[in-house]
């Protein structure tokens, strides 16, 4: 059971991701490999604007892990963002747990890292859009 009410909450409208932030995502994942590359996510009205590098995120070759603690109180951010170098676009059984735990949307990026190598999923790990807007 997720620890709030996501649902309720205004942050939960994305509807679009900045091409410009999409394209650092995937190139910092691609420089990542073969270690997972892991942010949090920033949005302005309904947009994805913006990532956030926690300190003290540990990426390796299985996991990206987020050091929640130093996270500051800043309530534009709305979810996260990770890569998995293996190719598989979809949530993992810890990725859907970390999913109902924190953030409202939440991509996932695969190899081979391009445009269409990506995907967006709810805090249920349901797949949704995400329009990438200029």
């Amino acid at each position: 059971m997720p620890l709030f009410d996501f649902s309720k909450d205004e942050r939960a409208n994305i509807r679009g991701i900045r091409k410009r932030v999409l394209k650092m995502i995937l190139e910092a994942s691609k420089d990542s490999i073969p270690n997972e590359f892991g942010a949090l996510l920033r949005a302005k009205k309904g947009v994805i604007d913006e990532l956030i590098l926690l300190p003290g995120t540990e990426s390796g070759e299985r996991s990206a892990l987020f050091k929640l603690y130093m996270l500051p109180i800043d309530y534009t951010i709305v979810g996260t963002v990770h890569s998995h170098p293996s190719g598989v676009c979809y949530p993992s059984g810890a990725d859907l747990e970390f999913f109902q735990k924190y953030g409202w949307i939440h991509i996932i990026v695969c190899s081979p890292f391009s445009k269409n190598s990506w995907a967006c999923f709810d805090i249920a790990g349901e797949p949704r859009d995400l329009e990438v807007v200029d």
